[in-house]
């Protein structure tokens, strides 16, 4: 059972880490003018795209890690419901403290963090996002099982 729930703590942790490294990562790469639509910091339909992505074989890994932590069992199950209960929430809670669009025009060159702070989303993303993560893990979990 304590291997079970560490494999869950830690399988959310490194899909956390994974995502957040990635992200980071493919934005200092492609720049502002592929993340966001133009002069806009609306995310463009490229960034959406690769954000699922990135969410599905990042779940995916944590998925694996997570079977492989808590040898069987339904450990990669429980991680793929909490990962989509904490997501939504977290989305919800995003839509609902996020404050109105201010149509602020956004210069060529934006750092990181300002990037993270000031992206804009239609609301489905917030949403979409923890099921293709939900799916990812469970797909994830089943890998070890098949090898």
């Amino acid at each position: 059972m304590l291997r079970s729930v560490l494999a869950v703590i830690v399988g959310y942790i490194a899909m956390f880490a994974l995502q957040f490294a990635v992200f980071m990562t493919v934005y200092t790469i492609v720049g502002a003018n592929w993340s966001f639509k133009p002069g806009t910091f609306h995310a463009s339909t490229r960034w959406t795209v690769m954000m699922f992505t990135v969410d599905f074989v990042t779940a995916l890994i944590a998925g694996l890690i997570c079977a492989i932590i808590a040898r069987g069992g339904k450990a990669p199950l429980v991680l793929a419901a909490v990962a989509l209960v904490i997501g939504c929430t977290l989305g919800a809670v995003h839509l609902a403290t996020q404050p109105p669009d201010t149509g602020e025009r956004r210069p060529a060159d934006v750092p990181n963090m300002e990037a993270m702070t000031k992206a804009r989303h239609p609301a489905w993303v917030f949403f979409v996002g923890p099921v293709i993560a939900a799916v990812g893990l469970a797909v994830g979990g089943k890998l070890k099982r098949a090898s």
